[in-house]
């Protein structure tokens, strides 16, 4: 059994940074929406510039703690199961190798090789490293690359607060009678853009997925302002 080759472990790894670089992606795409909602829907009851600064701020604050928060108890709730099956794995080598031998064998066989090659396959994994054979070939794991809560946290946070500035910056920086105009076209241009993106590096059609970007950002905009204009004409 011949150790995995050049492209498939690059592959792997490519595969592994796609995936973080689609988090990233739609991690600043909820920061776009959410805060041009609140910048837009505050906006829509003031023309304050220190009012909406502020409002912006909490948003931004708010929302890339609990995507950080969020993040963290998800991945850490992972990486325990990845360790706990690991553990298991490990205890029912030391227990009972030659039932694990045999099943590591069917699982090969399950691929396509014949039960004479699997089970060599089998025996000279096993030999090299029983534990890192069944963890990637039953369970899926590379023991080496179990998932980290703290990078997965600060890779939301950061995702989402570069895409919260957009709004913000939009909203607070242009004179009083060009913010919400500036916002909401910086807005939508932000949203084709990261609608495309995640379309690219998920191998969909970039058209259908900028629509729906555009359309649910324009949607949350517009029901927010409206929400906000009735509040500030009503003097709440």
């Amino acid at each position: 059994m011949t150790e995995p080759t050049h492209d498939e472990t690059h592959g792997g790894a490519l595969g592994e940074r796609l995936n973080w670089l689609r988090a990233a992606v739609l991690g600043a795409n909820d920061g776009i929406v959410s805060t041009a909602g609140l910048v837009v829907g505050v906006a829509g009851a003031t023309d304050d510039r220190s009012a909406l600064l502020t409002a912006g701020l909490a948003g931004l604050l708010a929302g890339s703690m609990s995507m950080a928060a969020g993040e963290y108890v998800s991945v850490s709730t992972q990486r325990d199961s990845e360790k706990a099956a690991l553990a298991l794995e490990k205890r029912e080598l030391r227990e009972q190798p030659e039932a694990e031998l045999e099943e590591l064998t069917g699982l090969l066989e399950e691929r396509g090789l014949s039960r004479e090659v699997a089970r060599e396959a089998a025996e000279q994994l096993t030999a090299r490293d029983a534990l890192r054979a069944h963890a990637r070939v039953e369970l899926g794991i590379d023991p080496d690359q179990l998932t980290n809560p703290w990078h997965a946290a600060w890779a939301s946070f950061l995702a989402f607060t570069a895409g919260a500035l957009l709004p913000l910056l939009a909203m607070v920086l242009p004179p009083a009678g060009w913010r919400l105009a500036v916002t909401v076209v910086s807005v939508l241009a932000a949203l084709v853009l990261t609608g495309w993106s995640s379309a690219r590096l998920g191998a969909a059609d970039p058209g259908r997925a900028m629509l729906r970007n555009v359309a649910g950002g324009a949607l949350a905009m517009g029901v927010t302002y409206a929400a906000g204009a009735l509040l500030g004409a009503a003097g709440v």
